[in-house]
C-alpha cells in the first residue's frame, strides 16, 4: 500500500557509501520501485557525491510533510550538517556528531508521526567511538533513544530478513568464547517473545514458527557435547511453548538451513552472530535486510558496512538499501492495517 508519509533515511558515515546508494536508489527509483524517503544528512556532501558519480540528481531541501509530493522530481533532504568537509573514502572524527544527529532526528520524526519509519545507512563505529559515542552500535543507540522518548526500556532484537531466510542471533557482537556464558534461559525467552510479537504485528504472520538452533554440534547430544543445549536452550523452549509460542528445538544448526528445513519455520533463532549471519548472507547477500525488532518504531538497514574503499567510485550497489526501504514500507503498511 502507498505510504502517506516518507521514510526517514539517515546519511550514515558521509565518507562511506551511504550517500552513493541513496543517490543511486533515488536515481533508479522507478526501476527499483522504492517508496518515498527523505534523506537526513548534509545536502552539500550529497550534491558533491552526485557530481563525483556523474549522477544528475536534483536535491531539494524540504520539510518531511512535503517529501512525498517532491519525491518524483527531486531527492528530498532534511539538512543535517556533517560538521566538516569530507571526501569520499576518507572518514573523519569531525563528522561523528552529524552522523549521530541524523539518527536522532530520524527517530524523533518517526515517533512524532512525521515519517513512517527509520532506515539507517551504515556507520563506522570506530569513528563514533573516537568522538565519545557510548554505545556498542546502531541498535543499542536506537533502543536508548526509544527509552528516552517513551519513558520505558526497549529490548532490541536484531533480525536478518531476506527472501529465503529470516534469522535472529540471540547474542550478537561478543567474542565466540563468551557466548556460552552469555546465554541464559531468560535471554532466549525474551528474544523469542519479541520475535513472535513482531512477526505477528508487523510481518502479518498469524502463527509464527520459531526454529531454535542448538549451540553445540548435534545440539549437544543430550549433554555428551556440551550442556547448554540440554540445560539452557531446551528449558527455554519449554517455557515458550507453555505461553503458546510455537518454538521448537534445539535443532542441530548444520541441518537447519537447506531448502526443505527452511520451509518448516518462519524464523531461525540462532545462538550467536555467525550462526545466524553466515546462512543469511549466503542465501541473500545483496537482498538481506537488517531489521530491529522490539522498538516502538520501524527500523531497517542495508546489511553491509560503510565500504570506504569503494565510496565515490560508482561501485557500490544500492540493492540492499532498496530492499531495506521496501521492507520498511511493507512493515509500515502491515502495522497500519493491524492498528486499523
Amino acid at each position: 500500500m502507498p505510504l502517506d508519509r516518507p521514510l526517514a533515511l539517515t546519511q550514515g558515515d558521509p565518507a562511506g557509501v551511504g550517500p552513493d546508494i541513496a543517490l543511486a536508489a533515488w536515481f533508479k527509483r522507478e526501476v527499483n520501485g522504492i517508496p518515498p524517503f527523505i534523506y537526513l544528512g548534509d545536502p552539500s556532501i550529497l550534491a558533491a557525491r552526485a557530481h563525483l558519480l556523474g549522477l544528475n540528481v536534483p536535491i531539494r531541501e524540504v520539510e518531511p510533510a512535503r517529501a512525498c509530493e517532491n519525491f518524483g522530481d527531486a531527492l528530498p533532504v532534511h539538512p543535517v550538517p556533517a560538521g566538516a568537509e569530507i571526501a569520499a573514502g576518507e572518514p573523519h572524527v569531525a563528522t561523528a556528531q552529524g552522523t549521530i544527529s541524523a539518527i536522532e532526528k530520524a527517530v524523533a520524526l518517526t515517533l512524532q508521526g512525521e515519517t513512517e519509519g527509520v532506515v539507517t545507512n551504515p556507520i563506522a563505529k570506530s569513528i563514533l567511538y573516537e568522538a565519545g559515542f557510548a554505545f556498542p552500535g546502531h541498535t543499542e543507540f536506537l533502543a536508548d533513544l526509544a527509552r528516552r522518548a517513551m519513558g520505558q526500556a526497549a529490548t532490541p532484537v536484531m533480525m536478518l530478513a531476506g527472501p529465503k531466510l529470516r534469522a535472529i542471533p540471540v547474542t550478537i557482537h561478543i567474542p565466540i568464547g563468551a557466548v556460552a556464558a552469555a546465554l541464559t534461559e531468560d535471554l532466549i525467552v525474551t528474544t523469542c517473545r519479541i520475535a513472535h510479537l513482531d512477526l505477528k504485528e508487523r510481518f502479518g504472520i498469524l502463527q509464527p514458527r520459531l526454529a531454535v538452533a542448538g549451540l553445540n554440534p548435534h545440539a549437544g547430544e543430550e549433554g555428551a557435547i556440551g550442556l547448554e543445549d540440554r540445560d539452557i536452550i531446551h528449558p527455554a523452549i519449554g517455557r515458550l511453548r507453555k505461553e503458546g509460542i510455537n518454538a521448537f528445538g534445539p535443532l542441530p544448526a548444520d541441518t537447519m538451513f537447506h531448502d526443505e528445513a527452511r520451509a518448516r519455520y518462519d524464523v531461525a533463532i540462532c545462538m550467536y552472530h555467525d550462526q545466524a549471519l553466515i546462512p543469511a548472507k549466503a542465501l541473500g547477500f545483496d537482498t538481506s535486510v537488517n531489521v530491529t525488532l522490539g522498538l516502538p518504531f520501524i527500523r531497517t538497514s542495508p546489511d553491509h558496512g560503510t565500504a570506504f574503499g569503494i565510496a565515490g567510485q560508482g561501485l557500490a550497489r544500492e540493492t540492499s538499501l532498496v530492499e531495506a526501504l521496501k521492507l520498511a514500507a511493507q512493515l509500515a503498511g502491515t502495522s497500519a492495517q493491524a492498528a486499523g
